[in-house]
């Protein structure tokens, strides 16, 4: 286990070092996460239609994913600022294994309440795995902080495709070790989140976080690896370009699985899970996939640009959905869309924040901005639903577009020069 080194031996090669380990040990914990989130995101779903026996209960799973993620996202990241984000990310793979046990517990004894304590309480597991990309930028250079940030935001991937094909596997063992009904995938969730809690314990050293903290008190940390500036109104367009992002992305994303049901009516239960599940794997592709890509061009040409950029797309997704939205094919071109500029916003966005935020304050001001954003999420997702009804896709998408209006407005106001 690597000693914490002394801030005099700490030059620019051994940062270097530090940094390169904890990217690393940081993608490898997200794909564990994804694994057990993207399962557990899956079964709360159907858990809860089966044990409430009401379908129209089913949301009350996701509503508690993202509770319990806006929740606990200050706390998690006040503790990092305090303890290290070593401990705020075992801590949050903790909460997640006892809302994995708990959510066992409500299915066997087919308790509602229980199941979405256990859902929020995975939730808040969650707020951690958010956290890692900022994790990755504590000791980053400013040339590659946008790089380093989107590799650990892409190893989400990885863990997101997987969880949810682990489903049926999940249930075949399961029943052989006699498991409630729907929740053997639970037990891959648990050996994830174990292996991620261990991962972070031992690898996650020394800790980043706190190794800028020592470099900055000390006065040794350079421009160029620790960002000790403090610009709030920079930083406040970041919160706000990237949770706004967010909304539009969550809003349309959470309402196309029924506009394609609509659009497909009088097809078979087959086709319709076909379509659905062909655009939403297109969506995430869009989310992750090339999130490299927007670090680099992010570090290259600067964090403001991208997210305008990442405003263009989502502008151009959300005119695609208006204008074609009784095409499937369209709807599957707005939502390819919807996913790139989400993730040319959240990347650039987040690498904006850490670097306009001095150490002391940074932990605080990530876990707002984590808030914000899925709790702005869970109320659009709400309201998506409303307008869904009262004017349908097209018109949600053009609703959509003022915020993606609001976002490219404001831009000028953080507009700072671009890294060299």
């Amino acid at each position: 286990m690597p000693e914490a080194p002394t801030t005099a031996s700490l030059d620019l090669p051994t940062v270097a070092r530090i940094q390169r380990r904890t990217v690393r040990t940081l993608a490898a914990g997200q794909v564990l996460g994804g694994v057990a989130f993207g399962a557990t995101v899956s079964l709360g779903a159907l858990l809860a239609a089966d044990i409430s026996g009401q379908d129209a209960l089913s949301g009350l799973a996701t509503a508690s994913v993202t509770l319990g993620a806006a929740l606990c996202a200050i706390p998690l990241a006040r503790l990092a600022g305090l303890r290290g984000r070593r401990f705020a990310l075992t801590l949050g793979n903790l909460f997640a294994l006892i809302g994995i046990a708990i959510v066992v517990a409500a299915a066997a004894a087919r308790v509602f309440p229980l199941l979405l304590g256990g859902i929020l309480l995975i939730g808040a597991g969650n707020a951690g795995n958010l956290q890692s990309r900022f994790a990755a930028t504590d000791l980053a250079p400013t040339e590659r902080r946008g790089r380093d940030l989107s590799v650990v935001v892409w190893a989400t991937t990885i863990g997101g495709v997987l969880g949810p094909l682990l489903l049926s596997p999940g249930e075949a063992v399961g029943q052989l070790v006699g498991m409630p009904p729907l929740t053997g995938a639970y037990l891959f969730s648990m050996v994830a989140q174990l292996a991620a809690f261990a991962l972070y314990l031992i690898a996650l050293r020394p800790d980043p976080l706190l190794t800028a903290q020592r470099l900055a008190r000390a006065g040794a940390a350079s421009r160029e690896h620790i960002a000790d500036v403090d610009r709030p109104r920079t930083a406040r367009f970041a919160i706000v370009a990237v949770a706004a992002s967010h909304v539009v992305m969550a809003s349309v994303m959470a309402m196309t699985p029924v506009h394609l049901a609509h659009l497909a009516h009088g097809g078979t239960t087959r086709d319709v899970t076909s379509i659905v599940g062909v655009t939403i794997a297109v969506h995430v592709f869009g989310m992750y996939g090339l999130s490299p890509v927007f670090g680099i061009v992010a570090d290259r040409l600067g964090r403001v640009p991208v997210i305008l950029g990442g405003q263009a797309m989502l502008a151009a997704s959300l005119l695609t959905a208006a204008l074609w939205s009784d095409s499937q094919t369209g709807v599957l071109i707005a939502l390819l869309l919807l996913g790139l500029g989400w993730s040319a916003a959240t990347v650039a966005g987040s690498a904006l924040l850490t670097e306009s935020t001095p150490i002391a304050l940074r932990p605080r001001r990530q876990g707002r901005s984590d808030s914000l954003m899925t709790f702005s999420a869970a109320v659009g997702a709400v309201l998506a639903g409303l307008i869904l009804g009262w004017i349908g896709y097209a018109g949600l998408a053009l609703c959509a577009l003022v915020l993606v209006a609001a976002v490219t407005a404001l831009s000028p106001l953080a507009r700072v020069r671009a890294p060299r």
